[in-house]
């Protein structure tokens, strides 16, 4: 079975192609995460939605024009990575490029399945390319099935990133809700936490002091979780100069994004999208152990903040780390 999309994107071909290919902005309207290697040949992965990662391989690449590749999902036997082929064509046209997608080799199940994935991302394709940003993917904050701490995480990734791609050039010395960091201050903490999460897992990284703060924590963050998927959180992992399990250092991630994505916000003057269930989820983890009385020190934590019983998930869970919301 085969689907066929098309959609006109108010750029040149050469910005499209771009907007199809990078991980910056794929960002933008398709992938919570994206690792490309964009040579024929060469592998992607996509976090399209939480705990659900496309992949494939490159088939050809002619930049501006012509980009085929194949696509397929983790973990679904029916569907692996390689299974079928996506061919995206790009044609000037008036008032941009015309985007032509085919994608082949699909069974009647998976066909109905996947129009409408590409309706959805087609019309936010166009989107982007009319705004620059088609906003927060409203999928990003619902799990493909149940929550769990990866599906979590990458939602939290999600939320933390479009945050960050909204501020200003000037919002580095924005005082955030920790008293300790401004913005420029609590986005190295942040990566500093992602470079010690992706220790655990054996994936070393190295964050990049040039680069723009949504790029900075997006290209540190994509191959951590990519690193905890691999591994799964059995045993025990080495954080700092201690052991724990890996099921609670897991924890650790979603609580860093998310929270510090609220921090984020709350500095820049941004309201963050509403998530309740996963707010709701990962106040769970937070309460299940996490946040130790010990660590409520005035440094890592203060003593949780009494709210009243209507207050949201998102401000209980504010609240619980000690901050007020």
């Amino acid at each position: 079975m085969t689907i066929e999309k098309s959609v006109l994107v108010p750029l040149t071909a050469d910005q499209t192609f771009a907007l199809v290919t990078e991980p910056e902005r794929l960002r933008r309207w398709q992938a919570i995460s994206a690792r490309v290697d964009l040579r024929a040949g060469g592998e992607f992965r996509w976090t399209v939605v939480p705990g659900a990662n496309a992949g494939g391989t490159f088939v050809e690449v002619e930049p501006g024009r012509r980009v085929v590749y194949t696509w397929g999902w983790e973990g679904d036997e029916a569907q692996p990575p390689g299974t079928s082929t996506v061919t995206i064509t790009l044609e000037p046209a008036e008032g941009g490029t015309t985007v032509r997608l085919v994608h082949e080799g699909l069974t009647p199940e998976q066909e109905t399945q996947h129009h409408e994935g590409w309706d959805h991302f087609m019309e936010r394709l166009a989107v982007a390319g009319r705004e620059g940003d088609a906003g927060l993917e409203p999928w990003s904050v619902r799990p493909a099935e149940a929550w769990d701490q990866l599906s979590a995480a990458d939602a939290s990734l999600a939320m933390c990133t479009f945050v960050l791609r909204r501020m200003g050039a000037g919002d580095g010395k924005a005082q955030t809700p920790c008293a300790k960091y401004d913005v420029d201050q609590l986005t190295e903490h942040l990566a500093g936490s992602l470079v010690g999460l992706g220790g655990c897992v054996g994936v070393e990284v190295t964050p990049d002091e040039n680069a723009e703060r949504e790029v900075r924590i997006a290209d540190l963050a994509q191959p951590v979780l990519e690193g905890w998927r691999r591994r799964g959180i059995d045993g025990m992992v080495t954080l700092g100069h201690g052991e724990l399990p890996a099921e609670v250092a897991s924890r650790i991630l979603s609580m860093e994004l998310l929270v510090h994505a609220w921090d984020f916000a709350r500095a820049t003057g941004q309201e963050l999208p509403a998530n309740e269930g996963l707010s709701t989820y990962v106040l769970g983890l937070a309460k299940d152990g996490l946040i130790q009385p010990a660590l409520r020190d005035g440094d890592n934590f203060a003593d949780e903040v009494a709210l009243g019983a209507d207050a949201d998930p998102m401000a209980q869970l504010v609240a619980y780390t000690g901050r007020r919301p």
